[in-house]
């Protein structure tokens, strides 16, 4: 994944808004790109997508047919409407530079835009073209436009709607017709702030049979070849790919992209899923650790959230549970502990891609269990679940709640691990976005959870509202029919 270190102008250049058509209409007689052409073919037949934004960052995800140069321009709706009214002559750009794309990356980019204002308004404006040409403007071609905006900063505080789920295309449940996966307009009619994508965004290591599927799935992946074939695949549905263009998206993955309950350090298979899974999707990434997905987001004054990497790192889950078994590694778990610690935001939530309390029992090709939660075998995650729980306990974390998906229902836990009547800390899990229902299990009593709703049957998504007094969560299944709802008062 490329990422590139963007010189801002000091004078913004303001572009098409996002509702006009890919054309010239809008741009300032100055603009170098004022005489650009509009594609009569589409140039990124996968779509965009933005996503990772922060309070001074995003990344513009794309993918070109073959090699292609590529430029983005970009400005604040603010100063494009100043800058339209003025009709300035002089070109005044805010623009990055000119890339390539190129097979080692499948002709995908991740291009960052920095240096931008908080709870700012953006519009972007790219610009494709042939890789061997020079450039000019009779070659250059309107490929994508659209708008996103930046996160509040930490001191501000500020509502957010966003929501949540996993799973998608499983058990045979793939895109069919050309929207291919229509929950996506059923959470896109909900109008989120972001949204939160957790874990089996492909299912890899199963087929999706033609028909009633649309064709072009139908193989296990093994390397990095087909796994990039099996991301292609699911942009091939219109309703994610509009969705995307419109909804801002943070990711982490689970097993399905690689392989079913695969633990990282013992998989061989697992560098080819990664790289086709971090091409894919607009993940910021720390040159010094290229292949680190756990990460936090800060959502202004009241919501901050940890993305764990629960696959990764972790021991074989055949592994008998005790001090040396891990799911997050001893870096990813003290980056936890201290970020829960350090953190001065209202909420902090935790994004973990398998569920808390599921007994997640594995099969004969991967015994042990899978989730936190362990079994009569002695396998599991309890202990260092329990590192987790007695920090929140001990340093007296208020307002923690995690969010999971994996399971394929509808689950809620409140918990209070002391027994002191209480809430400690909360559970919500949602999912799947497209794949068959699980077989309903209940919470495992360790934690001591009270179950709000243990629920299968339908494809879903969660949707929270948060403020600085309370959490308010839903879940919606794909008709847009509110299965589940409730409200966490700040303590």
């Amino acid at each position: 994944m490329l990422f590139l270190a963007l010189p801002l102008s000091l004078v913004l250049f303001i572009f098409m808004a996002s509702c006009a058509p890919a054309s010239r209409e809008g741009l300032p007689p100055g603009s170098p790109f004022a005489d650009v052409t509009a594609s009569a073919e589409p140039l990124l037949p996968e779509g965009t997508a933005v996503g990772d934004i922060t309070s001074q960052s995003a990344l513009l995800w794309l993918r070109t047919t073959g090699p292609k140069s590529v430029q983005v321009e970009w400005a604040s709706v603010e100063a494009w409407k100043k800058i339209s009214a003025m009709a300035s002559v002089q070109s005044a750009a805010a623009r990055t530079p000119v890339v390539t794309t190129g097979p080692e990356t499948d002709y995908t980019l991740a291009i960052p835009l920095d240096g931008l204002a908080p709870a700012t308004r953006y519009r972007y404006h790219l610009v494709v073209w042939e890789a061997e040409r020079s450039g000019s403007a009779s070659t250059r071609s309107v490929a994508a436009h659209g708008e996103f905006t930046t996160l509040p900063d930490a001191a501000t505080s500020a509502p957010v709607t966003f929501a949540w789920s996993g799973d998608l295309g499983g058990q045979h449940r793939c895109r069919q017709g050309a929207a291919g996966y229509p929950i996506f307009d059923t959470i896109r009619a909900q109008q989120p702030d972001f949204f939160v994508f957790l874990g089996d965004t492909i299912y890899s290591d199963d087929v999706c049979p033609s028909p009633p599927n649309e064709p072009g799935a139908n193989f296990t992946a093994t390397t990095l070849a087909e796994y990039r074939a099996r991301q292609r695949y699911q942009r091939g549905a219109v309703a994610l790919r509009r969705f995307l263009e419109a909804i801002p998206v943070y990711v982490i993955w689970d097993d399905h992209e690689v392989k079913n309950n695969f633990a990282g350090p013992f998989e061989s298979q697992m560098p080819a899923g990664r790289q086709a899974f971090m091409e894919y999707w607009p993940i910021r990434t720390d040159p010094s650790d290229p292949h680190r997905l756990y990460r936090t987001i800060r959502y202004g004054a009241d919501l901050e959230m940890f993305f764990l990497d629960t696959r990764q790192y972790r021991s074989k889950n055949s592994d008998l549970d005790g001090p040396a078994k891990t799911m997050l590694g001893a870096l990813q778990l003290g980056w936890l502990l201290e970020g829960l610690r350090a953190s001065t935001a209202t909420w902090k939530v935790i994004v973990t891609s398998v569920p808390l309390s599921v007994p997640k029992g594995g099969g004969a090709s991967v015994p042990g269990y899978d989730g936190w939660a362990g079994g009569p075998d002695g396998t599991g995650f309890e202990r260092e679940r329990q590192v987790i729980v007695d920090a929140i306990l001990e340093k007296n974390i208020k307002n923690v709640v995690f969010l999971g998906s994996d399971i394929h229902w509808v689950q809620a836990n409140i918990y209070d691990v002391n027994h002191d009547n209480t809430p400690d800390f909360y559970e919500f899990v949602a999912g799947p976005l497209s794949a068959r229902p699980g077989r309903l299990t209940p919470p495992s009593p360790t934690l001591n959870p009270k179950n709000l709703i243990n629920e299968a049957g339908y494809d879903n998504f969660g949707l929270v509202r948060v403020t600085k007094e309370a959490f308010a969560v839903s879940v919606i299944d794909a008709a847009g029919k509110m299965r589940f709802s409730y409200n966490v008062a700040a303590q």
